[in-house]
């Protein structure tokens, strides 16, 4: 229950470290999981001190334990060890300390471990942190690399030495740390966040030398590897050995076999780019070489063609083409226009032939009465009926005698016969007597 307090009613220190140790006393005994820090056995105590902690949120705990219930593990239990310990909290009233009191300590074997880590390998995978599509592919040249590693380890020495061999410009943002023991998880995992926050970061190395595997295990922590998931920086693995394979290099995106591996993939070789750049020069050289070459063959040969030695060939072979065409179309046209001439000719001299007019050209003419209409028959024609002659080159009165068939001939006195009324060179419209269908029985000649 909550103790109810004020500033004019407080309680004493001793009440309130009292109150928790009766609030602790409730709990009871519980199997804790932890890696031995620190271990205490003092001549003729009969109380050994141990101080275990969590290496991955960096909590501890005191723990206390006859010296009989150590003694059993005492052969295989030493300082950074892990080790699950079954005990009961408990609380020194006096100092206000929180200790565990174990009655029993169990050593975790190798084999235990290995189990643990591989279900851990499992439902980790089963997140998708290991899969190949998430991994981040690494800069060709970083011009900064993030590397976390133990403090003059040798580890250190390699990547930095091999490095720089390869690519003397190439420069390293170090962070070193603590690389086993139960100090190895937080510190890694600071200096990975550390250099994934610099922006100036292209890459990052963890990397560690050989080691048992209780000395990689910090490699495969959960909060290790989902720290190294969680960076946006390509995150390279160099832990241990080649046979080594903590979970670590399984959430980087690259996986190097031992330090000296790590930093020959990730900095190119100086030599080998130069010898490279050289072959790529060489090849290009050969290929536009070869272009040219290739271009100049087909040039020669389009130079080689008649068409383009005598480029007028083609024309002067055409033009005299076009000169027999235009010759033979003149002929036709002359041809035509010659025959159309002709026939031109010949049915204008037919028309002038059947014209009227030449009819009346010949000495005939023709009759009409007064109201102009044309005499067809002697029966049409009465007694003493003038009538109007029209010749070629004129036109004169006539008067007809008694009888239908006795035409009178012109008068001679003047009130008998009528002069022309037109000219010498008028003539009569064959168009107005051929509607009248004049013809030669419709004429009389003058000398009649």
């Amino acid at each position: 229950m909550a103790v109810n307090t004020s500033a004019e009613a407080p309680i004493p220190v001793g009440e309130v470290s009292r109150l928790i140790g009766g609030w602790i006393d409730r709990l009871g005994a519980v199997w804790v999981e932890g890696q031995i820090t620190q271990l205490s056995r003092r001549p003729g105590a009969g109380v050994v001190f141990l101080t275990l902690r969590d290496p991955s949120y960096d909590i501890s705990l005191t723990v206390t334990c006859f010296r009989a219930v150590f003694d059993k593990v005492a052969d295989t239990v030493t300082e950074g060890a892990r080790v699950v310990v079954h005990a009961k909290p408990e609380w020194y009233a006096p100092r206000g300390q929180l200790s565990l009191r174990a009655a029993e300590i169990r050593p975790v074997g190798i084999g235990e471990l290995l189990a643990r880590l591989e279900l851990l390998k499992k439902s980790l995978a089963a997140e998708g942190l290991f899969a190949a599509d998430r991994k981040k592919p690494l800069p060709f040249l970083p011009q900064l690399i993030g590397l976390v590693c133990g403090r003059a380890s040798a580890a250190e020495r390699d990547v930095l030495e091999n490095a720089r061999l390869r690519w003397p410009a190439v420069r390293f943002e170090v962070r070193n740390v603590a690389v086993q023991g139960v100090h190895a998880v937080p510190q890694v995992i600071e200096a990975v966040q550390e250099l994934d926050a610099l922006p100036d970061v292209d890459v990052i190395i963890v990397a560690r030398g050989g080691g048992s595997v209780e000395d990689l295990l910090p490699f495969s922590d959960e909060q290790l590897v989902r720290a190294v998931a969680a960076c946006a920086t390509p995150v390279v693995s160099a832990i241990g050995h080649e046979p080594d394979s903590p979970l670590l290099d399984l959430v980087a995106d690259l996986r190097a076999s031992t330090p000296t591996d790590a930093a020959k993939k990730i900095v190119p070789d100086v030599g080998e780019e130069l010898v490279r750049i050289q072959h790529l020069r060489e090849r290009a050289l050969r290929s536009v070489r070869g272009l040219l070459d290739r271009e100049e063959r087909g040039l020669a040969a389009a130079l080689a063609r008649p068409c383009m030695r005598q480029p007028h060939r083609m024309v002067d072979e055409r033009a005299e083409q076009v000169s027999g065409l235009l010759d033979r179309g003149r002929r036709c046209l002359g041809h035509l226009l010659d025959r159309a001439d002709s026939e031109l000719t010949h049915t204008h001299a037919r028309v002038v032939a059947l014209s009227p007019a030449a009819t009346l050209r010949r000495g005939y003419a023709v009759l009409q009465h007064a109201d102009g209409s044309v005499v067809r028959a002697a029966a049409e024609v009465s007694a003493e009926e003038e009538l109007r002659a029209r010749v070629a080159e004129g036109e004169f009165t006539v008067r007809a005698v008694a009888g239908p068939h006795e035409v009178a001939g012109p008068s001679a006195g003047p009130s008998e016969v009528a002069g022309p009324s037109v000219g010498p060179s008028e003539v009569a419209d064959p168009s107005a007597n051929s509607s009248e269908g004049a013809g030669p029985s419709d004429v009389v000649s003058p000398s009649e």
